[in-house]
């Protein structure tokens, strides 16, 4: 990649992100950045498609011999926690640092992803042909999100994710699975020895979530980690509990869907179990894969994430690769740097330039 064409992509994404910075985009609030990033797009000669906040862009020669890939990276953020010491909708900089809500997850990755298509759409002579993909709603796991674009894309055969993960592969994600939980009892009065308390009865399940171990372990992203986060139960002092209800979040590995793990889940307990959703499951590629040895051969070091992406809705092989750092989303003060998202841009641009198919 030319040196002069990458700086000025890389400032190029800067200058973007600071535009997303400004417009608030909270999940299923996305239209003022999605109307920003479709205005850019078309401004660079793109030809972008839309549902919903979603965008997308197809290479401008799509080869059916070539393998597709597609690079995603949502334009949605989470509201700001406490503690902002910045306007989180002020981009600031300080030094290499640009602070603003959004900037590291996820539109560090998503800028640099953007630039890389720029760079990249045009090249008949690329292993791959490039679908870009803006996605909504991936905080929430929105089904106005990637969910409803997927159909409408051409036939996938892997993706990167820009998610901030300092440029290493994540090669294995888990998946969730939040369960609600009722285990029923009998009314009575608490002065008398009458009723079933709905509470001891929910102790036994809850003791078998909290020391249940699944056989299958991922040598990536270790046990299914199962975690009882809420519980509820009783009107007043004096009254035996009739119910108690508790929730449990699920995060499975590549070794179980999570359909599995709810039919072992219902088997070993005497509770009533209702999955809110099993629609997010594990996700990963192989680490023989193409772009994966690409990526390590530059020296990077492929790892599991515990943490929860759009990959969850992919079924194609994938990865989370992307600038930034995981550990700074979701937190005040939210920051990119300036140099990550320049040796993103070049680290996309090689890799997919090199990863030869077959």
């Amino acid at each position: 990649m030319d040196k002069r064409r990458s700086d000025e992509a890389a400032v190029q994404a800067m200058q973007l992100l600071e535009g997303m910075i400004v417009c608030p985009s909270f999940s299923r609030e996305e239209t003022n950045v999605a109307d920003f990033i479709e205005d850019f797009m078309r401004a660079v000669q793109l030809n972008p498609q839309r549902l919903g906040n979603n965008l997308w862009c197809l290479s401008d020669v799509m080869k059916s011999e070539r393998p597709t890939l597609l690079l995603n990276a949502h334009l949605d953020t989470v509201k700001p926690t406490a503690g902002w010491t910045h306007d989180p909708f002020t981009p600031t900089y300080e030094d290499d640092r640009l602070y603003g809500l959004g900037s590291n997850d996820c539109g560090g990755g998503l800028v640099s992803l953007l630039q890389t298509f720029i760079l990249l759409h045009w090249d008949e002579s690329l292993p791959y042909n490039l679908v870009f993909l803006a996605s909504a709603e991936e905080e929430v796991s929105g089904k106005g999100g990637i969910e409803s674009v997927l159909p409408l894309l051409p036939k996938i055969d892997v993706a990167i994710v820009g998610e901030p993960t300092g440029m290493q592969p994540a090669i294995a994600e888990k998946g969730l699975m939040v369960l609600d939980i009722t285990a029923h009892g009998q009314a009575g009065h608490a002065a008398r020895n009458e009723g079933v308390n709905a509470i001891y009865e929910a102790l036994v399940d809850i003791e078998w979530f909290r020391s249940h171990r699944f056989e299958n372990i991922s040598p990536l992203l270790g046990e299914v980690k199962m975690t009882v986060t809420m519980i509820q139960a009783g009107t007043q002092h004096n009254v035996v509990p009739a119910e108690c209800r508790f929730t449990v979040d699920v995060r499975s590995n590549e070794c179980y869907s999570n359909n599995e793990l709810l039919d072992e889940i219902v088997k070993n307990v005497r509770s009533e179990v209702v999955a809110r959703s099993t629609r997010l499951n594990s996700s990963g590629i192989d680490v023989q894969h193409p772009l994966v040895q690409v990526a390590m051969a530059m020296g990077k070091k492929p790892f599991g994430s515990p943490t929860l992406s759009d990959q969850a809705l992919m079924p194609f092989p994938s990865f989370k690769m992307g600038p930034g750092d995981s550990a700074r989303s979701h937190t005040a003060d939210e920051y990119i740097c300036r140099h990550e998202v320049e040796a993103a841009i070049r680290d996309y641009c090689y890799i997919i330039s090199n990863a030869l198919v077959g």
